[in-house]
């Protein structure tokens, strides 16, 4: 199979996979959410999975998901998925939809901490070994 040579062509090869599991899951795929993962990638990059419909980016490093939320003003579904240190709390809550990678009590506390100091919701995926 021939790899895609442009963000769409790779939206609709991913589509068509998310569709095909679907059916074989007998789930919808309308349940389904595609999260582009756009770390590394330029304002550019971005903007053209945006103009094919991507609303959820997820973003592994706090600094990098502040300077693309400056640059980038149309609203956005972000999601937080890398590892994340109690002094970047300020990047990202109030500024994501989910924090992915949540490994500690301690960063769930602090997590908890910062989203009352912010009065917002901070949802979060907690992993537990």
């Amino acid at each position: 199979m021939q790899e895609p040579k442009t963000i769409e062509q790779a939206l609709v090869a991913v589509n068509e996979k998310i569709a095909a599991a679907c059916v074989r899951a007998g789930r919808n795929p309308e349940e389904v959410t595609l999260i582009a993962v756009s770390k590394t990638m330029p304002v550019e990059a971005l903007r053209e999975a945006m103009a094919c419909g991507v609303v959820h980016f997820g973003e592994n490093r706090p600094q990098e998901l502040r300077d693309k939320q400056a640059e980038i003003t149309e609203p956005l579904c972000w999601h937080m998925i890398g590892a994340l240190q109690t002094n970047k709390l300020k990047y990202v809550v109030g500024k994501t939809v989910m924090i992915h990678s949540v490994d500690s009590e301690s960063l769930a506390l602090a997590i908890d901490e910062e989203t009352k100091k912010r009065g917002v919701v901070s949802e979060i995926l907690l992993e537990i070994n």
